[in-house]
């Protein structure tokens, strides 16, 4: 019999926390869901993981786009973009399931690096971050994303 996993220790923060301090590590299933669809993405086949997605999806883009919408409806407009590339090239530099003790809601958090060449073969690559939430049917519902040139524009 496995040990329980030890009670999270309270963050003292001398700022009011709007979310949640309040994390421990999941199971990696949720990660594991990530990594295979920045992988479909590489791949450009995001309908490989469709069903890694719940009926309802809300996601926050680096350019300050958002987006709620039907699970087919993120699939189309997702794919469209990647259809707008010749190649995708990703690199994971560190990933980790989490779960919300305090709210009782699972996360995947992704660190890494996009390479993207578009059909001229300009080159363009980004650090990426991305944070996902995973309902209890581990179904991804929320995504937050962050971008940072990895070459600085002139």
């Amino acid at each position: 019999m496995a040990a329980a996993a030890p009670a999270p220790r309270i963050i003292n923060s001398p700022y009011p926390v709007g979310y949640s301090s309040s994390f421990v590590t999941d199971d990696p299933k949720n990660a594991e869901s990530l990594l295979g669809l920045w992988k479909d993405w590489d791949n450009g086949n995001l309908s490989a993981h469709k069903d890694m997605f719940a009926d309802s999806v809300e996601m926050h883009f680096s350019n300050g786009f958002v987006m709620r919408a039907s699970r087919d409806s993120i699939l189309h407009s997702g794919q469209s973009e990647r259809d707008k590339l010749a190649s995708a090239v990703s690199t994971v530099d560190a990933i980790i399931a989490v779960k919300a003790t305090d709210k009782n809601e699972h996360w995947a958090l992704i660190w890494g690096k996009e390479v993207d060449t578009d059909k001229k073969g300009k080159k363009d690559s980004a650090f990426v971050q991305e944070t996902w939430r995973f309902n209890n049917d581990g179904k991804a519902d929320l995504m937050f994303q962050y971008r940072q040139d990895a070459v600085p524009k002139k």
